[in-house]
């Protein structure tokens, strides 16, 4: 890894400003200013020290918050996508969905009242933690990553 330490602390505050208001709008632009560097080299240095580009990160932030007030309350659904950072109750239920495999109203009636964990949140968290290693239209066309079976040459006798 070459990233300086220097960097890697600028990439962490952009970071944490996202951890604190996932909520709010984070474009490349604006997190590129917080980390004081140019937006294609913020991008791409975020992606190499955190694994995921910027967007997918944010979008694992808000998907998880979505997860929690759907099984610690009882806010509407359309109330928990704009605490949550979504304009619009559409995008907001087709992605949950894509990533967690279940609408808000399904995984809030999976759940039964009562069984909230008993494990500290930040574990909890990170158990259910999404995985965006794969973008969503990939999950959605099947594709999911997954490595296909190299082709097999027919045997010549």
């Amino acid at each position: 890894m070459n990233q300086t330490p220097e960097l890697l602390r600028r990439l962490l505050r952009a970071k944490d400003h996202m951890d604190r208001a996932p909520h709010e709008a984070w474009p490349v632009a604006r997190l590129a200013q917080v980390s004081a560097v140019s937006e294609a080299y913020f991008a791409r240095q975020f992606r190499q020290a955190f694994g995921l580009p910027p967007h997918r990160y944010l979008l694992t932030r808000r998907i998880e918050r979505a997860v929690a007030l759907c099984r610690d309350t009882e806010l509407p659904i359309t109330e928990i996508a704009l605490q949550t950072g979504w304009s619009s109750l559409g995008t907001f239920g087709r992605i949950f969905r894509d990533i967690t495999g279940q609408s808000p109203g399904e995984l809030r009636a999976s759940l039964l009242p009562g069984t909230a964990a008993q494990a500290p949140e930040c574990i909890a968290r990170a158990a259910s933690r999404p995985d965006l290693n794969t973008s969503v239209s990939e999950k959605r066309s099947g594709g999911g990553g997954r490595k296909k079976d190299p082709p097999t040459t027919p045997e010549v006798p």
